[in-house]
């Protein structure tokens, strides 16, 4: 006879489902956070949608042969990080956010509407949720982990039982024992701690559990003493490991698994010891058995899957197909669908297998908060999963009553899977003018409170559109031949990814050059025109050009990083460069690598900050021509660099995966460090909303361009929004204006210039789009809406030395308004005159025709036309002879300063630069405006939508981009 016992499971298969059991034709969400982002209970499945703070609740079962339909909760104001179904009510869900609260919510059964409002909210925290948990045996217990804290609620009362905060770093997992007498947490501190929250607040055990901190998961087994782990080793491999609480010092048994960025999600079952392991942004499942007699992680099965996993849940045991001896389900979520994936016990499927499927906890519970605080440890009674001894006893928790059926509650739009936008479910409605990859600007304008709305013809318009931005309609616009700069040859266009290709001030445009000897071209803005033929006079740095900024307070000077790791900076002559220099004013040495980037202080003069191979970032003295300091931390390369508003503390992006905060007066070492982008191919970083947040623009996992929003005082807890926007090669550059809070957005190659206005709370993002109309802004008004004070940022505040001293200073502002204009602010307002129509409009019969052509705006629609040249932007293409619009890519991507962009002499406020095509669609577009305002018919929301569909496509809204050297 063997001494080793051979596993019941060992034959198990993986059958993923066939595509019509798939729920197809989602948008599932793909934030980072320490959360699966799917559950299921035994009738209900809810997952994150793209759309900040919005769950998308799906039956778990289908019903005869309909499809099942998907519809969409408006949870939180925010991204919601956890979700969590109680284990006694399937109808009780628990959702923590980004918004730092929680709300615990009834849904209804399947073809109901649901709920409005929370049935209950707790917090809210100092930080945003991390991590949900119910209590296993008590009704009414949750714990919940926000920052270094872990909270243990009795909700029906509203208020904390204890705080468990012995933590030293985020909480990434909190998890009851299967008796509910104890919680294991993991924290990014690399500590497994176990807490008896009834007898003190402090952990009673601790262990190392990962050398890597990052993205720790933690299971209790079967076994009362056993937990089960996963991380990241030194190598940052996978790794689980299986702890005894008794033996706590090292763990029984380890395995290390492949290389991977993602987190690895941990599903345990405890009833069959069945563990799936699944990598988030990985396409496979990997099921192991955990054997606690010898003790060991035995290999079962892999299953391979058609799409990359973003999340995943197991099915409770009481739901599974017992009689076809399915030992476990798993839901994984793919950008697109849920897919079913079961795994089978090969045996026959006539008879009960008592073996495969013991006991299994009931859903009724063994106690109550108060009891259990007080020293219960009653357990919840079990029941046989033998579809004979069915069905088991119900349980309905009275912490969320079940409401009761309206009439005239507004029912939700359910979406039909495969046929409908999921949007349409969701209660504020999409714009017709936003991107459908655009997750983040089409959050929800909720209270902290609020879930699907009222209906939308009791809203007003503004409400219904959502929030939107006083320059979503700026118009774009080329300015004439004669201000283009052409027949540029030799452009460099192999300049790294780090550097933004050329910069500009008011005066001149610095051009890198293909020639050998890294020869840079220096070209006059108020000499436009065609270039001649005969070679340009350059400066002649000796070395491959890596970056080059001008100095904001000296418009004369250049630095100008090379390969050889050494900075020249460059005295151009005031009349512009008339002849071929060799010799650079000053070499600033000290880098031992090539330069990555350089940055100039944005308030303090003769300073300067530069990156390197090296993984330094150095700060220069230019008056000393010396190094002043020194800071570290960094583990790869650095993308980008960028000083705050302030001058006090600077932010980088890495390729090792995280942003930092550095107070180079402080130290050298990192103030703070957060996640960064998933994607390792390059990323920008700038600071936005007057420096309380950074503006990160990068790549995921899937090589998407995206944009992400950190606050800038807690860059831990990850970003605050995520926008998605395409895929394409190359990083955007952003180019942000911060009287404005507007941030354009291109990159080497596009053919597109983003627009956005930012925000530091929610939607976060509010996407801008070109508007051409007949009905112009009041010329005779000076718009302070749109041309708020500007910084003077041509003048330094404080010299490099007293900066360096520990001194700081606040710019001058100056107003842009021209001498003899009123601010539109102060403008007389027009009283509306309202028209009442003739009985006879609704008593004639029209044809069908007719009618359409009569749905329209009513009184009141607002027109705008943006006559602002509020920003200015310098575009270099790669072709630049004979600019085309809108036919070549983007090579290098700039803007002026904000010191002469915004003065009152190169502002222009008005201007009638158009592009005749679009002009002419305009037109058109206000005519049939014009026609449908006097018939005076009352609309409903759809005739509203459908004629902001009309209007989009006649109108040909977007932001026109142009093929030009330099403006």
């Amino acid at each position: 006879m063997s001494r080793f016992k051979v596993s019941k499971f060992r034959h198990t298969e993986a059958r993923p489902s066939r595509r019509e059991a798939w729920i197809s034709d989602i948008r599932a969400g793909t934030t980072a956070s320490c959360g699966n982002h799917i559950k299921s209970s035994c009738h209900l499945i809810a997952f994150n949608s793209d759309r900040p703070g919005v769950l998308g609740i799906v039956p778990l079962e289908s019903q005869g042969e309909d499809k099942r339909q998907v519809t969409y909760l408006g949870c939180h104001s925010d991204l919601v990080t956890d979700l969590d179904f109680s284990p006694f009510d399937d109808f009780l869900l628990a959702t923590g956010s980004a918004d730092r609260t929680v709300k615990l919510w009834r849904l209804p059964a399947s073809g109901q509407a649901l709920p409005s409002v929370p049935g209950l909210v707790l917090g809210p925290e100092p930080v945003q949720v991390e991590v949900l948990h119910f209590h296993p045996t008590a009704d009414g217990v949750l714990a919940s982990a926000a920052g270094m804290a872990v909270k243990v609620w009795d909700v029906a009362k509203h208020q904390a039982l204890t705080e468990l905060a012995a933590h030293g770093d985020l909480v990434q997992a909190a998890v009851w024992s299967r008796d509910g007498a104890l919680l294991g947490t993991i924290c990014k501190d690399k500590q497994l701690r176990i807490f008896d929250p009834r007898t003190k607040p402090g952990a009673s055990q601790s262990t190392e559990a990962h050398k890597n901190g990052k993205d720790g998961r933690l299971a209790w087994t079967g076994i009362q003493e056993h937990l089960v782990s996963t991380g990241f080793n030194q190598m940052r491999e996978h790794e689980v490991k299986v702890w005894d609480t008794r033996h706590f010092s090292s763990a029984l048994a380890s395995l290390t698994l492949d290389t991977s960025p993602g987190s690895l999600m941990l599903l345990l079952d405890p009833d069959s010891g069945l563990l799936i392991l699944a990598g988030k942004g990985e396409s496979r499942l990997s099921c192991y058995e955990v054997l606690p007699q010898q003790p060991a992680l035995s290999p079962v099965t892999q299953c391979l899957l058609e799409s990359v996993l973003r999340g995943a849940a197991l099915v409770p045991r009481r739901a599974l197909a017992i009689m076809n001896c399915e030992v476990l389900r798993v839901l994984q979520l793919s950008n697109t669908a849920i897919v079913p994936v079961s795994y089978h016990v090969p045996r026959k499927a006539v008879e009960f297998h008592e073996d495969l499927f013991p006991d299994t906890a009931g859903c009724v519970p063994a106690s109550d908060p108060h009891a259990w605080w007080a020293g219960s440890n009653q357990q919840v009674q079990k029941v046989s999963l033998h579809p004979a001894h069915r069905p088991h006893p119900s349980f309905t928790s009275c912490l969320v009553p079940p409401m009761e059926p309206s009439l005239d509650a507004a029912q939700p739009a359910e979406t039909p899977v495969g046929d409908t936008d999921p949007s349409e479910g969701f209660s504020s409605p999409l714009s017709s003018l936003a991107s459908p990859s655009t997750p983040s600007s089409l959050g929800p304008s909720l209270s902290s409170t609020s879930g699907i709305g009222t209906s939308p013809s009791q809203r007003s318009l503004q409400s219904l559109l959502g929030p939107s931005s006083k320059f979503r309609h700026a118009q774009g616009t080329v300015l004439h031949r004669d201000s283009h700069i052409t027949n540029l040859k030799g452009l460099n266009l192999t300049t790294p990814g780090e550097s933004d290709g050329f910069c500009a001030n008011r005066l001149r445009v610095a051009v890198p050059l293909l020639s050998s000897g890294g020869q840079v071209a220096v070209l006059e803005l108020q000499k436009p025109g065609r270039l001649p033929d005969t070679a340009l006079p350059t400066l002649q740095n000796g070395a491959a050009v890596t970056d080059l900024a001008w100095d904001p307070f000296d418009p004369y000077r250049l630095a100008v990083g090379g390969e050889d790791a050494r900075i020249r900076l460059w005295r151009v002559p005031p009349e512009g460069l008339q002849e071929v220099l060799t010799t650079p004013e000053a070499v600033l040495t000290g880098h031992t690598e090539k330069i990555y980037s350089l940055r100039f202080h944005p308030l303090a003069a003769d300073l300067l900050a530069s990156s390197s191979y090296d993984l330094t970032i150095r700060i220069w003295d230019l008056q000393a021509r010396a190094e002043q300091l020194r800071l570290q931390g960094h583990r790869d390369q650095i993308f980008s660099l960028a000083w705050s508003p302030s001058g006090q503390h600077l932010a980088t992006v890495c390729k090792d995966g995280y942003l930092r905060v550095y107070e180079p007066r402080g130290g050298p070492e990192p103030l703070q460090e957060g996640p960064g982008p998933e994607g390792a191919r390059g990323a920008r970083v700038v600071w936005v909303c007057d420096g309380q947040c950074l503006l990160v623009s990068g790549f995921d996992s899937r090589s998407e361009r995206q944009l992400l929003l950190y606050p800038a005082e807690a860059l831990a807890g990850g970003p605050l929004a995520v926008l998605g926007l395409d895929v394409a090669p190359s990083t955007l550059l952003p180019s942000y204006d911060p009287d404005t809070s507007l941030v354009l957005l291109t990159g080497k190659g596009d053919t597109r210039v983003f627009l956005y206005e930012l925000l530091p709370e929610a939607p976060f993002f509010l996407e801008c789009n070109s508007f051409t109309s007949t009905d112009p802004h009041k010329k005779e008004f000076f718009q302070d809406d749109v041309f708020p004070d500007t910084t003077v940022s041509w003048e330094p505040v404080l010299s490099a030395k007293a900066w360096l001293g520990g001194a700081n200073g606040q710019p001058r502002l100056i107003s842009l308004q021209p001498p003899g204009m009123s601010p539109v602010s102060q403008a007389p307002r027009e009283a509306p005159a309202r028209r009442v129509p003739s009985s006879a409009i609704y008593l004639e019969e029209k044809s069908d025709q007719q009618k359409k052509e009569e749905v329209g705006p009513g009184e009141g629609w607002p027109m705008w036309a943006c006559t602002g040249s509020w920003l200015h932007l310098v575009i270099a293409f790669s072709s630049l002879v004979q600019p085309r619009l809108g036919h070549e890519p983007v090579s290098h991507f700039s803007r002026f300063g904000s010191s002469l962009g915004r003065s009152s002499r190169a502002l222009k406020l008005t201007h009638g630069v158009q592009d005749a095509g679009s002009q002419g669609r305009a037109e058109e577009a206000s005519s049939g405006l014009a026609q449908s305002k006097q018939s005076q018919v009352p609309l409903g929301p759809w005739h509203i939508f459908e004629r902001l569909r009309q209007c989009a496509e006649t109108a040909a809204l977007g932001l026109q981009c142009c093929e030009s050297a330099c403006l």
